[in-house]
């Protein structure tokens, strides 16, 4: 048992490697999650920024969590993307046919898209601390912020599993990101909720993003968060379960 473990983990370690190699020579894939979002909180913050009350003399520290959502959201796309490549080129049949364990593949995407994504959140906090982001939250703090963004991305990434062995084109496999990068502009990520129109307020004050734009908002101003962590969570983990157990679903069909 010890040795199949060992095996599994070496796979996934080596098909990780494979992934990442591919995200590190690709220039699009980094422009689009790293400089397009650093390019969207610069418009927000230098030229929108001065007519938008959030109740804050900082707006970076008010927008900094949406920008972190979006990035997450544009960058599981790419692993939609790759899988979808793999599965097309019929390279997945080929590791099916070599002695490596037959989920280390898909698991393989999976971790590259936590490590990438988690190096463009880095960067981006990185430059708004240049753009005058400030903050008095503990290691703890931190350390929660990073969990509940860790447990974002992987939520999304089994979302983006899913439409990466289920697409049937190269369009229409990036289609999916589209709703997931726009619904942090229906929530609290840029203006506070109570500017919006009653039945635009109720969505976004119901919808997950607010909630997870909330929390991490509030432990890094080093607040009380209050409910807003447990709503987050309950939503970053109910749409893992599902996302994962359909992801499995589709693999499993595409591995028959």
């Amino acid at each position: 048992m010890e040795t199949l473990k060992k095996h599994f983990f070496s796979d996934i370690s080596v098909m990780a490697w494979r992934s990442m190699s591919h995200v590190s020579r690709s220039m699009d894939t980094i422009i689009t999650v790293c400089i397009t979002p650093i390019a969207m909180m610069m418009l927000f913050v230098y030229v929108l920024g001065g007519a938008i009350q959030t109740g804050t003399d900082n707006y970076v520290n008010y927008l900094l969590p949406g920008i972190m959502l979006i990035s997450v959201a544009s960058g599981i796309s790419y692993t939609a993307y790759r899988l979808f490549m793999d599965i097309k080129s019929g390279i997945f049949e080929r590791f099916h046919s070599m002695p490596i364990a037959r989920s280390a593949a898909l698991w393989g995407h999976v971790l590259t898209s936590m490590v990438s994504n988690a190096i463009s959140v880095v960067v981006i906090v990185l430059a708004a601390f240049i753009m005058g982001f400030r903050s008095s939250a503990g290691v703890l703090s931190w350390l929660a912020v990073a969990g509940i963004i860790a447990l974002f991305t992987l939520a999304l990434t089994w979302i983006a599993a899913i439409a990466g062995l289920s697409a049937k084109s190269v369009d229409g496999v990036g289609a999916f990101s589209y709703p997931l990068i726009f619904l942090p502009f229906i929530s609290s990520a840029f203006v506070p909720t109570d500017s919006m129109p009653p039945m635009v307020r109720a969505f976004a004050e119901n919808q997950p993003v607010t909630s997870i734009v909330d929390a991490i908002r509030a432990l890094l101003e080093g607040q009380t968060v209050g409910n807003d962590i447990w709503i987050a969570l309950a939503w970053c983990l109910g749409i893992l379960v599902v996302a994962y157990i359909f992801a499995m679903k589709a693999y499993k069909r595409k591995s028959d």
